[in-house]
């Protein structure tokens, strides 16, 4: 099959072991971010098989439409970024290993480097060295404060078991069905809502981003916060609402954010207001972003194409689609 691969910023993918798995295939890999239509479509027009590299490039209908030979979307994880519906009718596949069963350690450590980080104060301490001077500030000791996971599931229990690790206190909440995993894991859960947001000194989103969670964090729950809070995000942007972060920051509540995700991916505007706050630590979306958890993903991704291409495909989201374009 011809296979194009999108966004692998830094050619990375032919380096794994598992690339071997598409041997017989001719694949080619682009390395830069393109969301232009027109562009993207040249640059597809031949492909029978897209890999996506999480949700770095939207694939809509108006895209599909011009890819008459495209025939399969490989990729792991949630889909909100394709239109599953057009491809359903335009008869491409999309397969997806959504990996329910076994957590992203790759996140979770992400998400505690990014607390001890802001904790510490670490990116200040650096940058004031790397400018001829001393200690910058001073930082906060975890032990004995309180964490909040909002959402444990999978990665959440993850990240809780660190924070019980390095002797803090762990609270949970989120729906029903966290909160029975969290007490059987042995962590307290939060009366409500409010009591979450009030009582912990950091707290840590970990859901997908679906309808029913989009903008469940509102500015009225981080204006509970307490000023000294900090307020860490690696799961999706869209979790909290829409301006209510900036908000909050610049109302003292909370004191703090740490973030690996944001509302326009890449963010490369050095004035974004996140970007330019001394309270704020960000990373670029790199949560999975690891060799290793690189081998996990596409190691899924790639068997799917190779399933495919065997007439067996697995992981298959839009069954309707089977067979409308062709083996």
């Amino acid at each position: 099959m011809k296979i194009a691969i999108l966004d692998d910023y830094f050619d990375t993918l032919r380096t794994l072991d598992c690339f071997a798995r598409l041997a017989g295939h001719e694949v080619t890999v682009w390395t830069d971010h393109v969301q232009d239509t027109d562009v993207l479509a040249e640059r597809l027009k031949d492909a029978e098989a897209l890999v996506l590299i999480r949700e770095r490039t939207k694939i809509g209908a108006d895209l599909l439409e011009r890819l008459p030979n495209l025939k399969l979307i490989s990729q792991r994880s949630v889909y909100p970024h394709v239109d599953v519906a057009a491809c359903t009718r335009l008869g491409v596949v999309l397969c997806s290993n959504l990996h329910s069963d076994t957590p992203s350690y790759a996140a979770a450590e992400l998400t505690w480097a990014l607390i001890m980080a802001t904790a510490r104060r670490l990116p200040q301490q650096v940058q004031s060295m790397k400018a001829g001077h001393w200690q910058a500030g001073i930082g906060d000791t975890l032990r004995g404060k309180t964490l909040g996971i909002f959402g444990y599931g999978r990665i959440g229990g993850v990240v809780a078991g660190y924070g019980r690790a390095f002797g803090m206190e762990v609270v949970a909440w989120g729906r029903p069905e966290s909160l029975t995993r969290a007490a059987a894991d042995g962590y307290r859960t939060a009366a409500g809502k409010a009591a979450f947001f009030e009582g912990c000194d950091v707290v840590s989103l970990h859901m997908r981003l679906v309808d029913a969670t989009r903008g469940i964090v509102t500015g009225e729950d981080l204006g509970r916060m307490k000023p000294t809070a900090l307020l860490v995000n690696t799961s999706r942007a869209g979790l909290i609402a829409p301006g209510a972060l900036v908000e909050g920051l610049r109302a003292g509540r909370p004191g703090m954010a740490a973030l690996d995700v944001f509302d326009r991916e890449p963010l490369t505007d050095t004035a974004d207001p996140l970007l330019t706050m001394t309270n704020v630590v960000c990373t670029p979306h790199i949560g999975y972003v690891t060799r290793d958890e690189y081998e996990l993903q596409f190691a899924d991704i790639f068997d799917q194409i190779v399933a495919y291409a065997a007439g067996a495909p697995i992981n298959v989201i839009n069954p309707e689609a089977l067979g409308r374009r062709g083996p």
